[in-house]
C-alpha cells in the first residue's frame, strides 16, 4: 500500500519550515481526510492514510509561517493537486518563498 508524506523548505533562508499545518482532501471535496503538521525538519507524514487511485489536494496552511518569517502572507495557503495511479509512496515537497512556491513529486 502506498503512503503519503510531504515537507516544506523555506527557500528564502534555505531552512526547513516547521509548524505548518497540512490537510489532505479528495480533489473537489470540502471534507478533510487527514491532517498533519510539519516537524522541526519541515516534514509531515500521513501514517494512517492509504491512498486510493484518485486525485487529491494537499493544502499547506502557510499564512502563520509567512507572516512570522516573511512579514506578510502573499499566499495564505497553497493547494497542490495530484493524482494517484500506482502503488508507490507519494512524497510531495513544497518550496516556499515570500512571493513564490513550487512543488514536485519527490521520492
Amino acid at each position: 500500500m502506498n503512503q503519503l508524506s510531504c515537507h516544506v523548505l523555506d527557500t528564502a533562508t534555505g531552512v526547513p519550515a516547521s509548524n505548518i499545518d497540512v490537510e489532505l482532501y479528495a480533489l473537489d471535496s470540502g471534507t478533510c481526510i487527514a491532517s498533519s503538521t510539519t516537524d522541526q525538519d519541515g516534514r509531515a507524514k500521513f501514517e494512517d492514510i492509504r491512498l486510493e487511485a484518485q486525485s487529491y489536494t494537499l493544502r499547506f496552511l502557510v499564512k502563520p509561517y509567512c507572516e512570522t518569517h516573511f512579514g506578510q502572507a502573499f499566499f495564505p495557503m497553497v493547494d497542490v493537486h495530484f493524482s494517484v495511479n500506482d502503488q508507490r509512496n507519494y512524497h510531495i515537497p513544497l518550496l516556499l518563498s515570500p512571493f513564490s512556491y513550487s512543488s514536485y513529486r519527490g521520492s
